[in-house]
């Protein structure tokens, strides 16, 4: 899996012509091995819920981000650089969410192995 991110900015402009500052956007989107679209296929995972964004107080574009958003890609429109940050982190943790899926989803018919021991006394 491989994370794509875009960002770009565009002046915004009044309706007299002013400068009203600048917006800034945000793209992203996965490319897949064609092993890892396998995989959402057969576990029919576009639908897994892999984290929530919230772009400062513009309730539309907050939301959930769905695996079917990373595949197809998605985009964000963000006040300041802050946001379009704070977004694109969100963004990361989501992918990381997604590779532990495909990872777990690999494991079936395996057998995992988790080692606990004791801290020594001194």
């Amino acid at each position: 899996m491989r994370l794509v991110i875009k960002r770009s900015q565009a002046e915004q402009v009044g309706i007299f012509g002013g400068h009203k500052g600048m917006k800034f956007l945000l793209a992203c989107r996965v490319d897949l091995t064609p092993e890892e679209s396998g995989l959402v296929t057969k576990y029919k995972a576009e639908h897994e819920l892999l984290t929530h964004i919230k772009i400062g107080d513009d309730v539309k574009q907050s939301g959930f981000l769905f695996i079917k958003d990373l595949v197809a890609g998605k985009s964000y429109e963000c006040k300041n650089v802050t946001e379009l940050l704070q977004a694109e982190e969100e963004i990361k943790k989501g992918c990381e969410n997604f590779k532990t899926l495909l990872t777990v989803m690999t494991s079936f018919g395996g057998e995992e192995v988790i080692e606990f021991s004791h801290p020594s006394k001194a």
